[in-house]
Parts: C-alpha cells; structure tokens; sequence
C-alpha cells in the first residue's frame, strides 16, 4: 500500500512538473485587456485611467515578478520624471498651511461619484501621519510629523520638497504616492499650502 502511495505521488509530482515547464504567462496586453474587463466607464472616472506610462508599466511588471528595475533603468525613469516638475512661476513656494492641513485631510476628487467642477484634496493622511493632533491616519507612507524640525528648510529641502509632491517617481521610481503637480490633481497654489502645511515653522506640524 505504502509503495503505492509513493509510486502515486511520484507521478502527480512528475506531473506537476511538465505543466509548470509548459506554462506560458500572459502578455502584457493580455494582462491589460483582462483587467480592462473587470471595470466599466462611471461619471468622470474614464478607462483611459487604465493605460499605463512607460514607468507605471515597468513597475507593474517587476512587481508581479517579484523582481526590482535595473540601477540603468531606474535612474533613466527618475530622470524623466524629474524632467516634468515645473517650479512656481512666481518663486514662491509656501502657501497657507491652515488650508494646506484642509487639502490633507481632503479625499474628495476625480472619483466617479464627483464631477469636474469637484475641487480635489491630497487625501494625504490617508497614508502619512502629519499633524500630532490628528489621531487617524495611515502608514504606507512615512511619517511627515516634525517635517520642518527633522529636515531644516534649505533650498535643497524645498526644492526635494516640492518636486516629491509633484511628481514622487523623481526621486523613487515605483512610488505609490500621486502625481500632484504632475497629473494635475491638485493645483500651483494647493501643492503651496501643502507646502507650508510641512515646511512653516507655525504649522501644527513643526509644533
């Protein structure tokens, strides 16, 4: 009985074996036009929304392969990513950080159930903690409390600063943070109320 047992098991495992060596896995188009399949237009949200950069598709596929992008490639996708900041017109960088701490508590925005006239939010304590009063907020993302303190404000702070809420891929290729400046989410003048929401020594941040 026991040899029988192991002769079955050898030939389940044997096979295992050959349907593994056969397998052939999807294309990424066909990984597309699957997912593509499992949404449907609503309101303002539109498939295009589905359509990956060269980047978003790069990650994409290191990430299913539990793999990481090459140092050549990396550095190349930040490079361009760096490329589409664009610095304020005015050279100034802070804003308002009482109406910067209002946008990061703000989640509304390019979601289906909003229109274009909806003025969007960074939904930011979604994934960071920030002000040390505010007692609900998540932790994909790092801590941003005592920003200003921890960091100082040199122009290379500033300027790391607002390029990361621009567009976060500058400075990490796959970041899962939005492309505020870059995707148009939030406006010049909400990235500089963010701004001082971190950087001016009277935010509740820096407090």
């Amino acid at each position: 009985m026991h040899k029988f047992t192991y002769a079955a098991a050898a030939l389940i495992g044997a096979a295992l074996l050959v349907s593994c060596a056969i397998y052939t896995p999807p294309t990424p188009e066909e990984t597309q036009k699957v997912v593509k399949s499992s949404f449907r237009e609503r309101g303002i949200a539109k498939l295009d929304r589905l359509n990956q950069s060269e980047l978003q598709a790069a990650c994409s596929e290191t990430a299913a392969a539990g793999t990481e992008l090459s140092k050549e490639v990396r550095a190349r996708l930040e490079k361009q990513a760096l490329a589409t900041v664009k610095l304020p017109p005015d050279g100034v960088y802070l804003g308002d950080f009482k109406q910067g701490e209002r946008i990061a508590q703000t989640g509304v925005g390019l979601q289906w159930s909003d229109n274009d006239k909806t003025v969007a939010g960074g939904n930011c304590y979604a994934c960071h903690e920030i002000a040390p009063q505010e007692i609900a907020y998540g932790n994909i993302g790092p801590s941003l409390k005592g920003y200003r303190k921890l960091r100082g404000d040199s122009q290379a702070v500033v300027a790391y600063t607002w390029g990361k809420l621009w567009n976060s891929h500058a400075y990490n290729a796959c970041s899962q943070m939005p492309r505020y400046g870059d995707a148009n989410i939030l406006t010049v003048a909400q990235l500089k109320d963010l701004m001082a929401l971190l950087l001016d020594p009277n935010s509740p941040v820096n407090k």
